[in-house]
């Protein structure tokens, strides 16, 4: 069983702010050394932010094809609020984040993929970070 997701983030608050608009509360604040560091419950998983002293801009897992490693988060959107289509439910996220003063970049506009046998609606979006998120919904 997974336990957690770890995030370096750079600004905790920020990011807290961002995955709390996805679902995700913060259950536990601590510190990991002398840095902030809090873990996020939602979703059905755990996430732990932990934020970084002088940091540096994260790699481009997405759009370096010849990155290894780490690549992105993926959230059912069925399983996160009515919409009637992927596009809705990216609009309604995007009125949450600009209701806070954020706005996530899309990384891969809303389109229809074949995954195995099954037909979905994928879109990327970047958390503050710019660290990868996919947002899927299952058509068939």
């Amino acid at each position: 069983m997974l336990h957690h997701v770890s995030i370096r983030t750079a600004d905790i608050f920020k990011s807290i702010a961002f995955y709390e608009q996805l679902g995700f509360q913060v259950n536990d604040r601590f510190t990991a050394g002398t840095t902030l560091a809090c873990w996020m419950e939602g979703l059905g998983g755990r996430l732990e932010l932990i934020q970084i002293p002088e940091p540096k801009p994260a790699v481009d897992a997405f759009f370096d094809e010849h990155y290894v490693g780490y690549y992105h988060l993926s959230f059912d959107v069925a399983m996160m609020g009515i919409a009637e289509s992927l596009l809705d439910w990216l609009t309604m996220f995007q009125e949450r984040l600009s209701a806070i003063g954020q706005r996530a970049t899309v990384l891969l506009d809303p389109q229809k993929q074949q995954i195995g046998d099954r037909w979905y609606e994928v879109a990327f979006l970047a958390d503050p970070d710019g660290l990868a998120i996919e947002f899927l919904r299952l058509l068939n």
